[in-house]
């Protein structure tokens, strides 16, 4: 996809120009956020009833939380007017926490591979500086605090924004110094978070705010961070978000959809979750009650991935015109980062040897899911 990208743009210049492009500009985002624009959510639109972290929303960013009230999110058309933006992530408190304990929080966060960020120079005399950007809005007005963390070298950066506003869209812009102490590994790990502050207890609040590079001390990295948590009136609002290099923020990138889609895959991707009958895999029967079916991915994933269902009474087998039924197992077979090898047991009445096709039974209950979320 990328190089049928990369040839229609070079379509567009003239002959004697194609030879001073640099097809890596074309190719590289400026934002190093995934989906900024809230626009992918390939597991839901909406989540209730939460009281743990997990990624339950819109694609790449995860609801961290512990023990800090309980939360709705869900993917909102309450968007800036006039920015171009059609969708924003939103909290809903819906059982309030007015005191926290030391070791509560609620933020939400994106992660981020080292070897995506090289081009930082972190732990360099050339470090780059980075700008953060995004549209918030909130009812509870007050300090809020974002942080970069370093995984690798346990380091971290926080500064402070302002809700000045109640339910009003503000656009904020903070920069962080380049740091020059400790790279980041050049892997496919967890190397780097940015952070944005909910709620946090006295573990993480009872210092003084780290707005410079160092050693992570966690009582220095959300000081004076407002509690989001601490009425069931509270929502807050994101968009727009933009993590760049340099001192400025630029306008928001606006990706084409397929593109952003392909790179929230990288990390998740799911089949079926559609009210029509949907194919899953084709593969073939190795007994009368089960059988094997291939799966390629969409693109090259981060790492080998998890293999989850959801409604597994809701798939079904087909060897010729043979129903097998719903499988009573799916397991994946040794994944790789392009393709899946999925065993299904517990089928019935098959043939040895036949082709088997696996779909879902109108039900957008029924999905498989491959995860390799950071």
């Amino acid at each position: 996809m990328a190089l049928t990208r990369i040839a229609n743009i070079a379509s567009t210049i003239p002959d004697d120009s194609i030879a001073n492009v640099k097809m890596a500009n074309i190719v590289q985002s400026k934002n190093i956020i995934d989906n900024g624009d809230m626009s992918v959510a390939q597991r839901a639109t909406s989540a209730t009833g939460k009281t743990t972290g997990d990624y339950y929303v819109c694609d790449r960013w995860k609801e961290d939380m512990s023990s800090m009230g309980t939360w709705s999110f869900s993917q909102s058309t309450t968007v800036p007017s006039g920015q171009g933006f059609a969708s924003s992530l939103k909290y809903d408190c819906t059982t309030a926490d007015a005191s926290p304990g030391a070791s509560d929080k609620l933020n939400l966060q994106q992660r981020f591979e080292g070897q995506n960020l090289q081009y930082l120079k972190k732990g360099t005399a050339n470090a780059e500086s980075t700008t953060l950007s995004f549209w918030v809005r909130s009812n509870k007005t007050g300090t809020y605090i974002c942080e970069l963390q370093d995984i690798d070298n346990d380091r971290a950066i926080s500064k402070s924004y302002t809700i000045s506003v109640a339910d009003t869209w503000e656009k904020k812009t903070i920069t962080f110094a380049g740091d020059t102490t400790g790279a980041l590994d050049n892997d496919n790990a967890r190397s780097l978070d940015v952070i944005w502050y909910l709620g946090a207890g006295s573990n993480l609040t009872s210092g003084s705010l780290q707005t410079s590079w160092g050693a992570k001390v966690n009582a220095n990295r959300a000081v004076g961070q407002v509690n989001l948590a601490d009425s069931t009136s509270n929502e807050w609002y994101i968009t727009g978000a933009q993590l760049e290099t340099g001192d400025t923020a630029s306008e928001f990138e606006f990706l084409p959809v397929d593109l952003n889609l392909f790179r929230c895959q990288r990390y998740f991707f799911s089949l079926g979750g559609s009210a029509t009958y949907q194919t899953y895999g084709y593969g073939m029967c190795f007994s009368s009650s089960g059988g094997m079916i291939g799966v390629p991915y969409p693109t090259t994933m981060r790492t080998a991935p998890t293999v989850a269902t959801e409604t597994l009474a809701s798939f079904v087998t087909k060897s010729g015109s043979q129903l097998g039924g719903a499988p009573t197992s799916l397991v994946a077979d040794f994944p790789g980062i392009n393709f899946a090898n999925v065993e299904l047991g517990g089928l019935s009445s098959m043939t040895d040897k036949d082709a088997l096709r696996l779909y879902t039974n109108n039900s957008t209950a029924t999905r498989l899911e491959f995860n390799s979320e950071l």
